[in-house]
């Protein structure tokens, strides 16, 4: 018998180009879904024979409702090692093993400093003014040499993050809920003693942390008045980091310097929200992890997973 795989949100439609699906013929036919299935009928109808589903992070959830509704399903593959829009006790619950496929952080760094330094030297603007034979030179720039850049979060990307500021000469400060000196020391970074005095002291703010309900809206109204007004903020992690709500205020009323987005908390986002016409908004559609090493790594972990379940030896299981 074959199995059924759908691959959804596939936007680009590379997922069966990234990795080597070979291996699974005969054993496990697989199908794209390139455009999001936005609500749970359309969901439920266009994947309710499938065995195996392959997600892309968060793009389609996957709470206890939809799970109890896709009585065939016994493989989740979820490209990252964390996704909090699965319901995995409702999908252990059930018999469903959630899987997970290894990305790498180099990618979300780098869009990471795209924005920092389209912001700063206001790319946009200049090269807008280029292409439609404007005004030459009509912006001043953002130097980094010097400048503090303050990193909420030093993990993995954190740490990242930190050495390339380094090797442009930028103090690096940085704060976290669980952040000790000596941790900060070793990636030859100062810690901040609260949350607070990184916002007033950074030039540049960048968001590194993982979403729960502890850090849901970490920085509000207060932390943002914390900030200097010619200061701009990073968020290509988790927009339910920041309170969307006192972010667009601060930026309409120009607070703050700017920002740089790659994260929303409704995706894609509305063609009439604010954040698409804000002048000091620099914002990318959450293409952070959308590059073709990162994507390599996500679809062949992918397959691996696939390939290991039907084995009877699955890898990477998520919730163990």
């Amino acid at each position: 018998m074959t199995l059924q795989c759908a691959i959804l949100d596939d936007y680009q439609q590379v997922a069966l180009r990234m990795a080597d699906w070979s291996v699974l013929d005969g054993q496990v036919h697989t199908r794209i879904y390139s455009t999001p299935l936005e609500t749970t009928e359309e969901l439920i109808h266009n994947v309710k024979d499938c065995n195996i589903l392959v997600i892309m992070r968060e793009r389609t959830p996957f709470p206890a409702e939809v799970l109890e509704r896709l009585p065939k399903l016994r493989l989740l593959v979820t490209t990252g090692m964390r996704n909090a829009s699965v319901d995995i006790e409702a999908a252990k619950r059930l018999g469903v093993t959630v899987c997970g496929a290894r990305g790498r952080g180099a990618a979300p760094t780098e869009l990471t400093w795209a924005l920092i330094l389209g912001l700063t030297r206001h790319l946009v603007a200049e090269n807008e003014a280029f292409r439609t034979g404007g005004a030459w030179q009509t912006t001043v720039g953002m130097g980094l040499f010097g400048k503090t850049l303050g990193l909420i979060g030093l993990g993995h990307i954190g740490k990242r993050m930190a050495r390339i500021a380094q090797a442009m000469d930028m103090r690096v400060i940085a704060w976290s809920p669980n952040l000790t000196a000596e941790r900060a020391q070793e990636a030859g970074v100062e810690a901040c003693t609260t949350l607070n005095e990184l916002m007033e002291q950074s030039d540049i703010v960048s968001v590194h942390m993982v979403l729960s309900e502890r850090t849901r809206h970490l920085i509000g109204a207060e932390e943002l008045a914390h900030m200097r007004p010619g200061a701009y903020l990073i968020n290509t992690s988790r927009a339910g980091l920041i309170d969307q709500t006192a972010m667009i205020e601060a930026l309409q009323h120009y607070r703050i310097a700017g920002a740089g987005l790659d994260v929303f908390e409704q995706e894609p986002l509305p063609v009439d929200h604010p954040l698409r016409s804000l002048p000091n908004v620099l914002a990318t559609p959450h293409i952070g992890y959308v590059a073709d090493d990162n994507y390599r790594s996500f679809y062949e972990d992918a397959v691996e997973d696939i390939v290991q379940f039907l084995k009877g030896e699955p890898v990477r299981v998520l919730g163990d």
